[in-house]
């Protein structure tokens, strides 16, 4: 096939106009229109049906579209090792992980990767599905399970538990609960079971509504959670390592927690000679041990005042 032609093809499949796709490509919109029946010729198919209102593929045509996806995919990421070739870093990087992580945990902390990267470019892309890393929907993913595809390096950060927080104002209002039975007196905030989550955060969740709590609040991320939880409104269900930046919430049954949730940081095996990448993990290993010497500093010292 005609690599030209492909391009081509490509253009007026996302654009679904011959003269959109004549804009983007700098060519009038005869010179598109004879490019793709020239194509059409070559494979003896029709692959496009052509409406008043623009272009839909045929079956065919969707065939031809997911190879020129795929192909274009391809390029970006040799596009992006090529230009990672420079010594210097910049250039754009899209970076996936959970609205909660991505919201409380890694956003707020992304200025001291911009003073160091100032030509840096971060599209964060904050949602609770997997995107396909080796069809590059993404170049770096933050996720809170291992991720399975095939082709990717992985680095686990650290582990994390779903705990209960209150504000120290809520508490001094409706007191501190000391059992489960407690919370006839209180209000539980929480991601909704059935929304998109970690299992283990799921399985508590559950396991909390199995009780007689009369009043709820249910959030569809944790981001939710948190703000209901700092305006006093109860007793929520959150991820430790918001106690980094939120350090006054009080945590209330300390008994009652999830299964640790594994972090892991993966990217693409053609991506491992990236500096837009590497720059991005090695700022990210920074942070997580930072907050693990500060976690085990204040372990010390809790343990040292009960002594």
């Amino acid at each position: 096939m005609d690599w030209d032609k492909l391009r081509i093809f490509h253009a007026v499949a996302e654009k679904g106009s011959l003269t959109h796709a004549g804009e983007v490509l700098h060519l009038s919109q005869s010179a598109v229109s004879r490019q793709i029946r020239a194509l059409e010729e070559s494979l003896a198919v029709t692959l496009f049906h052509r409406h008043a209102r623009g272009l839909i593929l045929t079956e065919q045509g969707e065939l031809l579209y997911d190879a020129t996806q795929a192909m274009a995919k391809r390029l970006d990421a040799t596009a992006a090792r090529i230009r990672d070739s420079e010594d210097e870093v910049f250039g754009e990087l899209r970076v996936t992980t959970t609205t909660g992580f991505g919201t409380l945990w890694l956003a707020p902390r992304l200025a001291r990767l911009y003073e160091k990267y100032p030509a840096l470019k971060i599209d964060l892309m904050l949602e609770e599905r997997v995107l396909d890393l080796p069809m590059r929907e993404a170049d770096v993913a933050i996720r809170m399970k291992e991720p399975s595809q095939a082709d990717l390096i992985r680095k686990r950060l650290m582990n994390i538990k779903m705990r209960l927080y209150a504000t120290p104002e809520y508490l001094e209002t409706h007191g501190t609960p000391v059992t489960m039975d407690d919370f006839s007196q209180h209000r539980l905030i929480s991601q909704h079971a059935g929304t998109p989550q970690v299992a283990a955060g799921a399985l508590l969740v559950q396991e909390l509504m199995s009780h007689d709590i009369p009043s709820t609040l249910t959030v569809n991320n944790y981001f939710g959670v948190l703000q209901a939880v700092l305006n006093h409104l109860g007793i929520g269900v959150m991820p430790d390592y918001i106690t980094e930046d939120f350090p006054h919430l009080v945590r209330v049954l300390d008994d009652v927690q999830s299964a640790e949730v594994p972090v892991f940081l993966a990217y693409p095996e053609e991506l491992r000679h990236s500096k837009r990448v590497a720059a991005f993990r090695d700022f990210v290993v920074d942070e997580i041990m930072t907050y693990r010497r500060r976690q085990n500093d204040e372990a010390v010292t809790a343990s040292a005042v009960a002594g």
